[in-house]
C-alpha cells in the first residue's frame, strides 16, 4: 500500500520522508483526488436541507490527506528539489488546479453553500463558524461559481496555464542561481573579503576539485562579496549576474512568462467581474483596494524620499572622498554603506558574527519564546527529515502539553531556493473531539560551518531567523477549530505582524544578553556593541524604505492596471521605478524576471504588506516596551488575541482587542528615524 494514502504510521503522524519514493506521489495524488471527489459527491447527494454541519463543515474536511501529500511535495520542491520533482510538479500542479476548479465550479455544491449562507441569520453560529461560512461562500463566488458555462471553461484554462507558468518561473530562477559561479584564483581579487566568507568560498571550490575560491548567487556567498570585495569590477560582475537572472533572452529567460502571467491574471479578474487583479486580491485584505495601497505607499514615500536622497548624497560623497568614485553605482551600495557604517559606528558584521553562533541564536529564540509564551523546545532525533541538515523539535507548553512539531532547515544547497520562509506540514484543528497539533517548519539559507568555524550569523541573518520563527510561533500557537482558519491562514497583510514584531527583540539588551555570546570565550556581547546595534538600526533607513516601497509599487504596476499593452518588461519596470530610483539604471538587469514573491509566491498585489505590517509591529512593540519586553501580561494578550486566533475574525478586530485601539503609523516613523518634529 502507498504510504502516502493513509494516516502516517509515524511519531505524531509526521511526514515519513525517507519512506517516500518520488514515484509514489502521482498515484497517491490521483487516489486522494478520487477519494475527495467521493466526499464532495456525498455532500451534494445529501437529500437533507443544507445545514452548516452537513455542508460547510463537511466541505472543510474534504481532502485532508490530499492536503498533507501536496504540502510535503511542494515543500520539497522548494527546499530539496531535483529534475524529477520539478518535472512531476509540472504534471501535478494543473491536476490540482483542475480539481480545485471542480469544487468551486460545482453548481450543486455551490447551491448548498449558498443556501446556508442565505440563511445564516437564522443559525446559531459561533464567530469562527460565521467566518468559515463567509470564507467558503466567497471561495465559490470569487472563483467563478456564478459564471456561465463557457466562462467557467475559460477560467479553468487560465488557471491551468497560470499554475504551470508559475512553476516554470521558479524553476528558471533556481536554475539561473545555480548556474552562475565566480571562480577566482588571485589573492588580489579577494582583497577585503573576510576570512569566514573566504573559507566558505574555498570549501565550494574544493568540493568541485578546483583551486582558489568560488562565489555563487546564494545569499551567504553573494552578500559578503558585495559588502566587502575591494575589486569594483568584480562587484559589478556579481551584481549584474544577480540582477540579470532570467533576463538574458536564452532558454531560462522569464520575460515572456512575466508578461503572460500578468495578462492572464488580469483576464481572470475581468472574467470574475473585477477591474484588475489587484482589485480581486485586495477585496480580501485589510487594505481593501488598490487605491488605498498606492495611497499608503505614496504617503510613506513622501516621508522617506527626502531622507533617502540625503543619505544617498552622504554615501556618494563618502565614496568620492574615500576612493574618488565619481558616480555611485548599485554595485557600490553595500560596499560603501558598510564602510560608512564602520566609520560612523565602528561596527561591522565581522565584529558581531563571533557573538551569533547559529546554535546560540536558535537557543535564544527558544528562550524568548519561553519567557513570553511558556514554550519549551526539545530537540529529538526520531522524527524523519528530508535532509540531514534538518533539525527536529517537540514543543511543549508550561503544563507539559504537546504543542507542535518544529522543523528547522538552515543552510543553502543545490536543490533549495534562495531566501527564507516558514511553512507547514500539518495544520492545527479540532475534529471529532480531538485536537490535532500542527507541524511547522522554517527554511533559511545561512552561512554553513567551515573547517575552523561554526556557523556564525550576520546580524541580518539573526533578525531573519527571528522573523521566520515569529511566523512559526503563529502556526504553533494556533488554537482554532477549523484548519483553513488556523495559524497563518490570515489576511496576507496581517500575516507579517507575528514575524516582524519578533525581530524587535534582536535589538534589546535584555534579549541579546540571553544568546549573544562569543563562540570561543562565551563572553556576553559587550554593551557598547548593543548600543551601536541600536544606534545603527536607522542607518540609511530612508534608502532602505525607498527600496521596499519601490518593490511594492512595481508589484502594483503589474497588477493594479490593465497590462495587455505592456510588451517590454524592462521599459515597464523602469517607468515603475522612476520615482524611487537613486542609482543609475543597469540596462543588463531587470527585477521582475526573478521577482519570485509576486510571480511564484503568494505576494501578487501584496508586496506592500511588509510595510503595512511594519506599522502594526512597531505599534504593537511600543505596547511591549511600555510594559517590559518580557511582560507576561502583554505576551498573553498577544497570544490570546492574535497568535492563537488565526483567521477566525477580521484582523483589525483582533488587533484592537490586543492593543485596545487601532495602530498608528507614528511608532514606525519614529523607529525608522523618519518622524520630523
Amino acid at each position: 500500500m502507498n504510504i502516502l494514502t493513509r494516516i502516517f504510521p509515524t511519531k505524531h503522524t509526521t511526514a515519513p520522508f525517507s519512506k517516500i519514493d518520488t514515484s509514489q506521489y502521482m498515484p497517491a495524488i490521483d487516489t486522494e483526488i478520487a477519494r475527495s471527489k467521493e466526499e464532495i459527491h456525498a455532500i451534494t447527494n445529501n437529500e437533507s436541507i443544507p445545514t452548516f454541519e452537513n455542508t460547510i463543515e463537511k466541505l472543510e474536511y474534504v481532502g485532508q490527506q490530499l492536503d498533507r501529500i501536496t504540502s510535503i511535495f511542494f515543500n520539497l520542491n522548494s527546499a530539496e528539489t531535483n529534475e524529477t520533482i520539478q518535472k512531476l510538479a509540472q504534471e501535478v500542479s494543473p491536476k490540482l488546479t483542475e480539481f480545485s476548479n471542480d469544487i468551486t465550479l460545482n453548481e450543486a455544491l455551490f447551491k448548498r453553500v449558498k443556501y446556508v449562507h442565505d440563511h445564516k441569520e437564522d443559525l446559531d453560529l459561533t464567530i469562527e463558524q460565521k467566518t468559515l461560512l463567509d470564507k467558503k461562500f466567497k471561495s465559490f463566488s470569487r472563483n467563478g461559481a456564478n459564471l456561465a458555462e463557457d466562462k467557467k471553461e475559460q477560467l479553468r484554462e487560465i488557471d491551468k496555464k497560470l499554475s504551470k507558468l508559475s512553476l516554470s518561473f521558479g524553476e528558471n530562477v533556481l536554475a539561473e542561481t545555480n548556474k552562475f559561479q565566480l571562480h577566482l584564483t588571485e589573492e588580489k581579487d579577494v582583497s577585503g573579503i573576510p576570512n569566514g566568507a573566504l573559507e566558505a568560498a574555498k570549501a565550494i571550490a574544493k568540493s568541485e576539485n578546483k583551486e582558489g575560491w568560488i562565489f555563487t548567487l546564494d545569499y551567504p556567498s553573494y552578500i559578503p562579496f558585495m559588502k566587502y570585495a575591494d575589486n569594483r569590477e568584480l562587484r559589478q560582475q556579481m551584481a549584474t549576474a544577480f540582477g540579470s537572472k532570467c533576463f538574458k533572452n536564452d532558454e531560462l529567460d522569464n520575460q515572456a512568462t512575466v508578461l503572460e502571467i500578468a495578462k492572464l491574471r488580469h483576464q481572470r479578474a475581468n472574467l470574475l467581474g473585477y477591474e484588475t487583479h489587484a482589485h480581486f486580491v485586495l477585496e480580501e485584505r485589510m487594505a481593501e483596494t488598490p487605491e488605498k495601497v498606492i495611497s499608503f505607499l505614496n504617503e510613506l514615500l513622501e516621508k522617506a524620499k527626502p531622507a533617502a536622497e540625503r543619505e544617498f548624497k552622504q554615501l556618494a560623497n563618502f565614496a568620492k572622498k574615500l576612493d574618488g568614485i565619481e558616480q555611485l553605482q548599485s554595485w557600490d551600495n553595500s560596499y560603501y554603506s558598510e564602510k560608512l557604517k564602520q566609520e560612523l559606528f565602528n561596527l561591522d558584521d565581522e565584529k558581531l558574527k563571533p557573538y551569533f553562533k547559529l546554535e546560540n541564536v536558535i537557543d535564544g529564540a527558544f528562550t524568548v519564546a519561553n519567557k513570553l509564551f511558556d514554550l519549551r523546545f526539545e530537540q529529538v532525533f526520531d522524527i524523519d527529515t528530508y535532509h540531514e541538515d534538518v533539525k527536529t523539535y517537540e514543543v511543549f507548553d508550561g503544563n507539559d502539553n504537546f504543542v507542535s512539531v518544529f522543523y528547522a532547515d538552515f543552510h543553502p544547497r543545490k536543490g533549495k531556493r534562495n531566501g527564507a520562509w516558514m511553512t507547514s506540514y500539518k495544520s492545527q484543528q479540532r475534529k471529532d473531539g480531538k485536537v490535532e497539533r500542527p507541524h511547522v517548519s522554517i527554511v533559511c539559507n545561512f552561512t554553513k560551518p567551515t573547517e575552523s568555524k561554526p556557523s556564525l550569523l550576520t546580524f541580518n541573518e539573526v533578525t531573519t531567523l527571528f522573523h521566520e520563527f515569529g511566523h512559526a510561533l503563529h502556526g504553533m500557537l494556533a488554537n482554532t477549530t477549523y484548519p483553513s482558519l488556523s495559524g497563518t491562514s490570515v489576511f496576507w497583510d496581517f500575516v507579517e505582524l507575528p514575524s516582524q514584531i519578533l525581530e524587535n527583540w534582536c535589538y534589546e539588551a535584555e534579549a541579546l544578553a540571553i544568546f549573544a555570546r562569543h563562540y570561543e570565550t562565551d563572553e556576553v556581547i559587550p554593551m557598547e556593541y548593543i548600543e551601536k546595534i541600536k544606534a545603527s538600526a536607522t542607518f540609511l533607513e530612508g534608502m532602505s524604505t525607498l527600496r521596499q516601497l519601490s518593490f511594492g509599487l512595481l508589484d502594483m504596476s503589474w497588477h493594479g492596471i490593465d497590462p495587455t499593452a505592456i510588451t517590454d518588461v524592462k521599459a515597464h519596470e523602469s517607468a515603475a521605478f522612476e520615482n524611487t530610483r537613486l542609482f543609475p539604471e543597469n540596462p543588463k538587469t531587470a527585477m521582475s524576471t526573478a521577482f519570485s514573491h509576486i510571480f511564484q509566491g503568494g505576494y501578487s498585489s501584496g508586496y506592500y504588506s511588509y510595510k503595512w505590517a511594519e506599522v502594526l509591529d512597531a505599534d504593537a512593540f511600543e505596547y511591549f516596551k511600555e510594559n517590559g519586553i518580557f511582560s507576561k501580561e502583554i505576551a498573553s494578550k498577544f497570544a490570546t488575541h492574535v497568535l492563537s486566533k488565526g483567521g477566525t475574525e477580521h484582523p483589525m478586530t483582533l488587533y484592537k482587542r490586543f492593543r485596545g485601539e487601532a495602530p498608528k503609523p507614528d511608532a514606525l516613523l519614529k523607529r525608522a528615524g523618519l518622524l520630523v518634529d
